[in-house]
């Protein structure tokens, strides 16, 4: 890793914190840890893990920069269909995973123009750090409506509205599984000789390895190849089915349908890790300096939402979804020639072009209750790959 930039000594001190606190947990555990365990630690372990400390995560200054902090008029673009499912339900928002607060003050000033605010934005996030920097985004953005949101320890036990999630299921920890000549095996995490990190097998059991065999089948993988299976989101999206009375949940994220995730091109899999805007393999570098995450099986998601009662509403490129919301409408708006505008043209082509983020990130929609079909989805839904 030669190649990335040197932490500051204070950064290297707290990401060394960390390495010991897992060592001393893959001891405890017998010398082998899952890597969804691994992974869920390196990224959320109080006080330590990457989403948990109070390293700076988004935008110029940070490790990436996602759709929200590129441009406002993402916001302006998603709040049209956010509009039309708060209008055939209640008018309420949920974001889950708000990062640093951009895309909710950018919601809500899209539906206070449009004379449509919602009673309540709730903001599910467990990282205090990210919760004080979204406080401080929606106080500087729109502070008048800053009394309107309300920030929520977990998952309501009902909820109607919407659900916006952007770029979280990508950061639920996954599981890491082998197709081999002599079984299924769970890739996890042991201590070697030196006391670094290494990867370790055995075989794989319970719900990984009847997931594990269900991939196989479908996809008829070759021995050797590698991959990752989330339980983690699918319990997630599964468990929406006993909460959500009416509404949808609107994810943006990037993957692809299960075919497509587990082709014999990914024979590695999609694990990639975001450390000072380079990607690179190795999660076992600099735990807690880093972001860690995997693709998503969209077929997954939706199947574990609709065996507990929710529908597909649509499912569909990133690039498609927002030219159906309308965002070309959005950026005419922008007096042309100006500074703005240039920016703001650079950063919707970023968001529409498939070899940048138009085809590679997608938006699927899942509810129940909903009549209308989806205006996010009107032109293009590709629901028929999952």
């Amino acid at each position: 890793m030669n190649n990335l930039p040197t932490p500051a000594p204070e950064a290297l001190a707290h990401s060394q914190r960390l390495q010991q606190f897992l060592v001393d947990e893959i001891r405890d555990a017998g010398g082998w840890l899952s890597f969804a365990r691994f992974m869920e630690q390196i990224l959320y372990a109080p006080g330590l893990g990457y989403y948990a400390a109070g390293a700076r995560k988004f935008g110029a200054a940070g490790d990436f920069i996602t759709a929200p902090e590129m441009t406002g008029l993402f916001g302006k673009a998603l709040a049209a269909q956010v509009l039309q499912v708060m209008a055939a339900s209640v008018p309420v928002i949920l974001e889950v995973g708000a990062g640093s607060g951009r895309l909710a003050s950018d919601l809500l000033s899209a539906l206070e123009s449009a004379g449509r605010l919602p009673d309540r934005y709730f903001i599910l996030d467990l990282s205090a750090d990210l919760r004080q920097r979204q406080r401080e985004t929606i106080a500087a953005s729109v502070p008048h409506l800053l009394s309107r949101v309300e920030w929520l320890d977990r998952l309501p036990e009902r909820f109607s509205g919407v659900v916006v999630a952007n770029e979280l299921l990508d950061a639920m920890p996954a599981n890491i599984v082998a197709w081999r000549d002599e079984g299924t095996f769970e890739r996890g995490v042991g201590i070697n000789e030196s006391g670094s990190f290494e990867w370790r097998e055995r075989p794989a059991s319970g719900a990984l390895l009847l997931a594990a065999k269900e991939i196989g089948e479908q996809c008829s993988l070759p021995p050797g190849f590698e991959s990752e299976i989330s339980l983690a989101a699918r319990a997630w999206a599964g468990e929406w089915g006993h909460r959500l009375e009416q509404g949808a949940l609107l994810l943006i994220d990037y993957g692809f349908p299960r075919r497509e995730f587990y082709h014999q091109q990914r024979g590695r899999g999609t694990l990639m890790c975001h450390y000072r805007h380079h990607a690179h393999p190795d999660p076992f570098y600099l735990p807690g300096l880093q972001d860690v995450t995997v693709h998503v099986d969209f077929t997954a998601i939706i199947a574990a939402a609709h065996g507990n009662g929710l529908e597909l509403l649509g499912y569909t490129s990133q690039g498609q979804f927002l030219l159906n919301c309308g965002i070309l409408d959005r950026l005419a708006e922008i007096p042309q020639g100006t500074p703005d505008y240039i920016r703001a043209s650079a950063a919707v082509g970023k968001l529409l072009m498939p070899h940048e983020m138009g085809e590679l990130f997608k938006v699927i929609a899942i509810g129940r209750g909903l009549e209308d079909p989806l205006v996010g989805f009107s032109s293009g839904d590709q629901s028929r790959r999952l």
